[in-house]
């Protein structure tokens, strides 16, 4: 969930900062700050080092005290074998101090020497103008940012590529569907053509507005989030020119080495699943390498004391820490249960097993670790066992203990608060309805038939959330106490942001069933979002889904593009399109292939082994 932009408190909007060149070239002001900051940093050290001259260096007179009369002083003696102290003691006789002391006065001149010189260069620097200082300035800069560039650089061991199958098109053989799917895809030719109008490069697009939008999750750096949770619902769509342009931002702007606090939950699922995801359809180098470079960037946050990462992380300094909302300060299940998927892929791209090693409810902050025990299984080509047994042990306890059926019939995922069961259900857990579907094979006690009719029950329910609604999309969550089924009570949670979680599940249910109720449903959806979320410049959220006249929150989330449209466009294609044999979909919907582990060329891998 993206959390609403925030105002200042006078409801001004802030002036930005002039960064440019000074305008009065006159005085000695003109200098900038950052500049000022490293000349003085250059004088200090000049100084420090002057007064650690004559004031801390070792001087003859002060080492009389290892000659107390005594012929021999006794220093503990090191034994450079064992790099440990040992008892015994070697001698340091009375006529070879003399020796010292040369030493001593000969390395005192050598320092003196070298700071002449260096006060010296530091007068000749202050005598240049400021434009030669900042010059000088920007060629140390650049030679930093080569070198790094470098280092980015480094080819990857070579990998050979799983056979991957169905990366393009997926005509359904129908005129109507033909349609219906040409009409999603020109939707996310709209949402994308004006994000890369008036929001290229910032994470997100405020469409009503006009301009770049970004949440804390990403940080404060413009990441581009759109662009990398796009490009696969590009590529599968053949949107190939648009696909390209996001390929030369991510070349020429992509940068991790920012000053950025950022969610390392959010920037595995929507960065690394991204690019992986692009890498695999396209086999353009540089998004495996752009994720291996976040990768690196993101370990720091498993330095803790149990391992379980920390929430965020700065992507510079590496230094990380918890939600504040979050319980305590605990770690959601959700986040740091949701990596596997995409940190095996890293271990086989990079043959790093380092990737590999690192590793309630089922709504907002407990769902996609459930849903990631399953999809390890999957992705392992069902050789996975531990994470099969951990699956079937969750869902049997969910089941038991949080799924419930309404008076009126409807059955739900309920939330367990303060010990007790709310009769409440998030649109995030619709998403269920899907998993159980797509766990069913393979489930304990031939419970196959079972488990895909509580997935095609739970779909009803979330649909029902949005039949009873004025604009046919549904609530953030809703309730099923007394009269009250399937509709949000609360103000606060009336909201619609775009979310894929219903048409998700609509998905897996077309796929595994072909009941075309699936696909009929998923239609009213298309309609009423194109109807009530479309503005001028993109698609925004709602703000209320039981108004006729809803306001808009003037956010198109990067998962709108990245999930919502790409699960409407497989919905209204053929199965051959990114079949579920094949690939798995990491919670952001980027599509990660199985990993045949018997095909030979894979095993030659030494992550895969």
């Amino acid at each position: 969930m993206t959390t609403p932009a925030l105002l200042p408190l006078s409801g001004r909007r802030i002036p930005p900062l002039n960064l440019g060149p000074p305008s009065f070239p006159h005085h000695r002001a003109t200098l900038r700050l950052s500049e000022k900051f490293i000349l003085l940093l250059i004088l200090s050290a000049f100084i420090t080092l002057c007064f650690g001259a004559f004031f801390f260096l070792p001087d003859s007179s002060k080492h009389k005290r290892f000659d107390l009369g005594l012929e021999d002083v006794l220093i503990p003696h090191v034994d450079a074998g064992k790099g440990a102290k040992n008892p015994g003691v070697f001698l340091i006789h009375g006529p070879d101090e003399h020796r010292h002391r040369e030493e001593e006065e000969r390395l005192r001149n050598k320092i003196r020497a070298d700071h002449e010189k260096a006060l010296e260069e530091a007068k000749e620097k202050l005598k240049k103008s400021r434009e030669e200082i900042r010059a000088e300035i920007q060629t140390e800069k650049n030679k930093v940012v080569q070198e790094m560039k470098t280092k980015e650089k480094k080819p990857l061991p070579p990998v050979p590529i799983p056979n991957l199958i169905g990366t393009h098109g997926g005509d359904p053989g129908d005129n109507d569907l033909r349609e219906k799917r040409e009409k999603i895809k020109e939707m996310m030719k709209h949402a994308w053509d004006n994000y890369r109008t008036y929001g290229w490069g910032h994470n997100e697009l405020r469409p009503i507005a006009r301009k770049g939008h970004s949440t804390n999750i990403f940080g404060s750096s413009q990441m581009g989030a759109t662009i990398v949770d796009a490009l696969d619902t590009l590529y599968i769509m053949g949107l190939h020119d648009e696909f390209r342009d996001g390929q030369k931002w991510i070349e020429n702007n992509l940068d991790f080495s920012v000053n950025s606090e950022v969610s390392v939950f959010e920037v595995n699922i929507r960065f690394i699943g991204g690019l992986l995801a692009a890498y695999y359809l396209s086999g353009e180098e540089i998004f495996k390498i752009k994720a291996v470079q976040l990768a690196e960037k993101l370990l720091p946050a498993f330095n803790t004391p149990t391992g379980i990462p920390w929430a965020m992380v700065n992507l510079k300094s590496g230094v990380g820490r918890n939600w504040g909302w979050a319980s305590a300060g605990s770690s959601i299940l959700a986040e740091f249960g949701t990596l596997h998927m995409e940190f095996v892929h890293l271990s086989y791209l990079t043959g790093d097993p380092v990737y590999y090693k690192k590793h309630t409810s089922v709504g907002g902050l407990g769902d996609s670790f459930y849903e990631y025990l399953l999809k390890a299984w999957l992705m392992s080509d069902k050789t996975d066992h531990e994470a099969r047994k951990m699956y079937d042990d969750a869902i049997e306890a969910i089941e038991k203990h949080l799924i419930r059926k309404s008076r009126g019939g409807l059955t739900f995922i309920g939330e367990w608060k303060n010990g007790h069961l709310e009769k409440k259900m998030g649109h995030l857990a619709c998403f269920a309805g899907g998993m159980f579907v797509l766990g069913a094979d393979g489930s304990r006690m031939d419970k196959a038939g079972h488990y895909l009719e509580l997935g095609a029950e739970i779909a009803r329910t979330c649909h029902e959330s949005y039949d009873r609604t004025a604009l046919k999309l549904g609530p953030e969550s809703f309730k099923f106490d007394g009269a009250v089924e399937a509709v949000a009570v609360r103000q606060a949670e009336k909201y619609y942001i775009l979310r894929p979680e219903v048409i998700e599940t609509y998905w897996y249910l077309w796929r595994f069933t072909h009941d075309p109720r699936y696909r009929e449903w998923g239609w009213e959806a298309a309609l009423a979002i194109e109807k009530y979320c479309r503005v001028s410049s993109g698609f925004s959220g709602v703000k209320d889904v039981y108004s006729s006249t809803p306001t808009h929150d003037d956010v198109q989330q990067s998962f709108f593009l990245a999930e919502t449209l790409k699960y409407l466009y497989l919905l209204f294609s053929s199965d051959d399109l990114l079949p579920l044999d094949h690939w798995v979909f990491n919670t952001e919907a980027h599509p990660l292939p199985v990993l045949h582990l018997a095909n030979t060329t894979l095993s030659r891998n030494p992550a895969v082994r």
